[in-house]
C-alpha cells in the first residue's frame, strides 16, 4: 500500500483531456499564482485606501479580518467541495469530481497540479468578491471594507497554495510545519475523509474531523 515515504519511478503523468489546448491548462507552475494575484492584492489594497483616504486604518483592518475568514473557506471548500460524494453519481459528475481533486489523490506528487489553474482560481476570487460586496457592502452597509476584505482573503489563498506546494516537495523546518506536514500527508494516504486543513488543522481541530493518528 502506498504512503508517504514509498519512494518509486516517476508514474506517467494522468492526461486529463484529448484536447492538447485544454490540457495545458491543467498544468500549472506556482510562480503563476504569485504573478496572477499578487498584483491583483496590491490593486485591490490601493482601492481601498482610495475609497477610505481619512480612515487608513480600515485598509489594514480589513485585510486581517479576510485572511482570518480564508481558512474556513479553505475547509469548507476542501471538504464539501473538493471531497463531495453524491449518493449516486453519474459518470459525468464522477469525471468532475475528478478533473476537480481526484487527480491530485491519485498523483499527489505530480508538481504541475499541486495549485489550482487561474481559469479557477480567478472566477472563484470574482464570486468570492460578490459575496463580500453583497455581505459586508450591502447587507452590513461597509463598502469600504470590501475591497481589502478581499485583498486579505487572497493573501490567505496564496499563502495556502504555496504551502501546499512545499509540504509535498519540501522539508520545511520548525515543528509547526512538520506538524502541518504529518497532518496533510495522514489526509493523502490514510484519513481521506478527514484532516481537510492544508494551511491550518484549526478547522479540523472545531469539527472534529482530527482523528488521532
Amino acid at each position: 500500500m502506498p504512503n508517504e515515504n514509498t519512494l518509486t519511478q516517476p508514474e506517467p503523468v494522468i492526461r486529463l483531456f484529448k484536447s492538447d489546448f485544454l490540457e495545458f491548462f491543467t498544468h500549472i507552475s506556482p510562480a503563476a499564482v504569485l504573478v496572477v494575484f499578487l498584483p491583483l492584492i496590491g490593486f485591490l489594497l490601493w482601492r481601498a485606501a482610495r475609497f477610505n483616504p481619512a480612515a487608513w486604518w480600515k485598509v489594514p483592518l480589513a485585510f486581517v479580518i479576510g485572511l482570518l475568514i480564508w481558512p474556513l473557506a479553505e475547509y469548507l471548500l476542501h471538504r464539501f467541495v473538493f471531497h463531495f460524494k453524491p449518493a449516486n453519481p453519474s459518470e459525468r459528475m464522477q469525471r468532475f469530481l475528478f478533473l476537480m481533486h481526484g487527480v491530485h489523490h491519485a498523483q499527489p506528487r505530480e508538481k504541475t497540479r499541486l495549485v489550482m489553474p487561474p481559469v479557477v482560481s480567478l472566477p472563484m476570487a470574482a464570486l468570492f468578491y460578490g459575496l463580500f460586496w453583497l455581505v459586508v457592502g450591502r447587507l452590513f452597509g461597509a463598502p469600504g471594507y470590501v475591497d481589502g476584505i478581499t485583498g486579505g482573503f487572497l493573501f490567505g489563498y496564496v499563502i495556502y497554495d504555496m504551502t501546499h506546494y512545499a509540504l509535498h516537495h519540501f522539508s520545511l523546518k520548525g515543528a509547526y510545519f512538520r506538524k502541518l506536514r504529518r497532518h496533510h500527508m495522514a489526509h493523502h494516504f490514510k484519513t481521506h475523509n478527514a484532516k481537510y486543513g492544508v494551511s491550518t488543522w484549526f478547522w479540523d481541530d472545531v469539527f472534529k474531523t482530527n482523528p488521532a493518528e
